[in-house]
């Protein structure tokens, strides 16, 4: 077993690679009474055209279908795999994302026993063409339940916008024709293919014994036989660097407008220590740009541009990457022009110094440093960083090394307006009785 000590922020992680393929890692908390194991898939909804292990051929299977999978999962023929953890003492949870697919639970006790639940439900499928049919119902309700809130339409709009072909404009979810679309042999299909050990995360983090855990994962993989696998083959279109549509309002049943302005990431080749240094200084110029300290914010807020619901992230994924800022406001175009205004000034004439990051750079660390107490985020956040090759305990050296032509270098990722959009949801004008 591999032993990594990480001296500034005092952790060890432990890690192995199983015969199956399967990466195993292990990271214990002194003074945690709670332990998180997740089992993730690098698969998300992007993941929508391949070749299926053991062809040769690409197939492109229904939107949603990897998050629909991710329900199905937890039917058994002999029941609802929540109820076993449930027995445990475990809570037990899934999330889909564009690029993953993961697993987990969270324990106090039985540790174990509920780990091999974890273990052994993932590693089990059970599909039918009655149980499938069922699902689509569930899911349906599930997707327009997220179509009629404004605040996920808003976000899914923007993206939609940004991107003419990439999958990633796709609701994780798909749409109520889409997983119609679905049948058994489609997941089993995309089971088969992506959920083999060796495309996997097992990551333990809390109060745990790393040798004991090891050792105990060792013996439920040496029960189960696995066929081999061929190197995952994906499929993406190719992806303009501009923005598929510069702009769309949408009525819904709202009190005030609401604004999305989104910002596509042009450089998406990247993996490792390059692609966490571009994560890390983009953000960090959007939390100079329009952070809470910034002269955007100061009079966006007194004009009376945003409120409380003000808020912006940047993310990249390998592939693809975008910004979001976004508000509800009374004056949607007079925030748009601010935007527009703010991010045209840096690009005319760059003006942040060496005075506006460190103070940054130095909250940015003191974050993420309190953000580790967290055995949630950690795991969350880990295979984030493992399957773009990267590694979450090289935040903090990454921040310190950061400079200033790192962050330019990053703002001219998604600095050129080609490349925005601007998305607003705004209330639905009443017909008058005839």
């Amino acid at each position: 077993m591999n032993k990594v000590y990480f001296e500034n922020l005092q952790e060890t992680l432990f890690s192995e690679t199983l015969p199956n393929g399967l990466d195993v890692f292990i990271l214990p908390k002194k003074g945690f009474s709670k332990t998180y194991v997740s089992f993730t898939t690098n698969y998300g909804s992007v993941d929508n055209t391949f070749i299926p292990n053991n062809q040769k051929e690409l197939v492109t299977v229904p939107d949603g279908i990897a998050h629909f999978l991710e329900h199905k999962m937890f039917e058994k023929e002999e029941g609802d795999v929540f109820q076993k953890f449930s027995a445990l003492g475990g809570s037990a949870n899934a999330f889909t994302s564009f690029t993953r697919t993961s697993y987990l639970f969270s324990a106090t006790d039985k540790l174990y026993e509920n780990t091999e639940v974890l273990l052994d439900f993932v590693q089990e499928p059970y599909f039918t063409e009655e149980t499938v049919e069922k699902e689509k119902g569930i899911i349906g309700q599930e997707i327009t339940m997220y179509d009629d809130q404004p605040d996920w339409r808003l976000h899914f709009g923007t993206i939609e916008n940004l991107f003419h072909a990439h999958p990633v404009r796709i609701d994780i979810a798909g749409t109520i024709e889409s997983i119609d679309k679905i049948t058994a042999a489609h997941l089993y299909q995309c089971y088969e293919t992506f959920y083999h050990p060796s495309n996997m995360v097992l990551f333990v983090v809390g109060a745990v014994e790393p040798e004991e855990m090891m050792t105990f994962i060792k013996a439920n993989q040496n029960t189960k036989n696995f066929k081999p696998q061929e190197e995952i083959v994906r499929s993406f279109p190719e992806e303009p660097v501009t923005a598929a549509v510069p702009r769309r309002t949408l009525e819904m049943d709202v009190s005030k407008p609401k604004l999305s302005y989104g910002m596509k990431c042009t450089k998406t080749n990247l993996k490792g220590n390059e692609m966490l240094k571009l994560e890390l200084a983009a953000d960090l110029v959007l939390d100079i740009l329009f952070g809470r300290s910034s002269e955007f914010y100061t009079t966006a807020y007194n004009e009376g541009l945003i409120d409380e619901s003000y808020g912006y992230s940047f993310s990249v994924e390998k592939g693809f990457g975008f910004g979001v800022i976004m508000s509800d406001t009374e004056n949607p175009e007079a925030l748009e022009a601010s935007i527009r205004q703010t991010l045209q000034s840096e690009v005319t004439s760059w003006s942040i110094t060496e005075e506006m990051l460190e103070p940054l750079r130095k909250r940015k660390i003191g974050q993420f440093m309190r953000s580790l107490n967290s055995i949630e985020f950690i795991a969350n956040q880990f295979t984030h960083f493992k399957f773009n090759e990267m590694n979450l305990f090289d935040v903090v050296p990454t921040l310190e090394n950061i400079k200033l032509s790192d962050l330019k270098e990053a703002f001219s990722t998604y600095s050129d307006e080609a490349g925005h959009t601007v998305f607003t949801v705004v209330p639905a004008v009443k017909k008058s009785d005839e």
